[in-house]
């Protein structure tokens, strides 16, 4: 239930920013088309969110030929945590990395990069797969793909809105209810800033929760404390090449070694993720 009302209180916030903008580009008319559009996205969000992410990070799916040992970690981590086994899939990047994703526990998907398999040892994958597992039997992965789509429309369309008002776009006559030029520049700035604290909210408690929940499927928190120790040393020598509206569904911000990112992030910081998992009893 819980899940449910974050999911729809989500929808809610990013339709009312995208009707926001249209009102900004054509009044009450904008709004309608936003409203329009809106409904649409939230309906193909939930049914293709997922995809798009795989499809942005050109996740492919492996075979238990292809790799046996990842496969077998997530098979004995469903099992453990009586969830049907998720397709599993490897990123194509050296940055050590992983997010869960899908609209439920039967269309799952668990995807890692190939630096991460590269970098770690088999208690460090575990810890790691066993936190993207717990992102799945606390049903978080379909409110951060939703999440991840609705804000990258926010963004594309607050980037439209700026350049629409630097050459003279917006909407004509202020009675007519659009924001005109100003209103247009202030929505650029803010929309985007606004997706990023939705983002914040919604993940950065949901972080801590899977860290516990991961410990347990893995029978130690040792090995994803490990792992985060790791991620957190090379995410600033191997910077992944990742959208800032997906750095929520991470294991750890791709984008911390961006200063500028780091004022905002996602993501609890890595100490106090590492501390709290050595504070649970194996």
């Amino acid at each position: 239930m819980g899940n449910r009302l974050r999911t729809t209180l989500l929808l809610a916030v990013l339709t009312a920013l995208i009707v926001f903008i249209g009102n900004l580009f054509g009044g009450r008319q904008g709004m309608v088309i936003a409203l329009v559009l809106a409904a649409g996205m939230n309906f193909f969000s939930y049914w293709f969110s997922d995809k798009i992410v795989l499809r942005m990070y050109r996740a492919q799916p492996v075979t238990p030929e292809q790799a046996p040992e990842l496969y077998e970690i997530v098979q004995t981590l469903s099992q453990r945590a009586g969830l049907p086994m998720p397709k599993v899939c490897l990123i194509p990047q050296d940055a050590p990395n992983a997010f869960a994703t899908g609209r439920n526990p039967e269309h799952a998907v668990v995807a890692v990069t190939r630096g991460l398999v590269q970098l770690m040892d088999r208690k460090e994958v575990m810890g790691v797969l066993a936190h993207e597992m717990a992102h799945v039997k606390n049903r978080d992965i379909l409110i951060g793909s939703i999440a991840a789509t609705m804000a990258g429309a926010i963004m594309m369309l607050a980037t439209m809105a700026r350049y629409s008002a630097i050459f003279g776009g917006g909407s004509r006559s202020d009675d007519e209810g659009g924001g005109g030029i100003l209103g247009l520049l202030a929505m650029s700035l803010l929309a985007p800033f606004a997706a990023m604290v939705i983002q914040m909210a919604i993940s950065r408690s949901r972080e801590y929760l899977a860290d516990s929940t991961g410990a347990q499927f893995a029978g130690s928190p040792e090995g994803l404390a490990r792992a985060l120790e790791k991620l957190g040393a090379y995410s600033g020598r191997l910077p992944m090449d990742a959208h800032p509206s997906t750095a929520h569904m991470f294991i750890v911000s791709p984008l911390s070694g961006r200063s500028l990112m780091n004022l905002f992030s996602t993501h609890p910081p890595l100490e106090e993720r590492i501390a709290r998992l050595r504070g649970q009893r194996a």
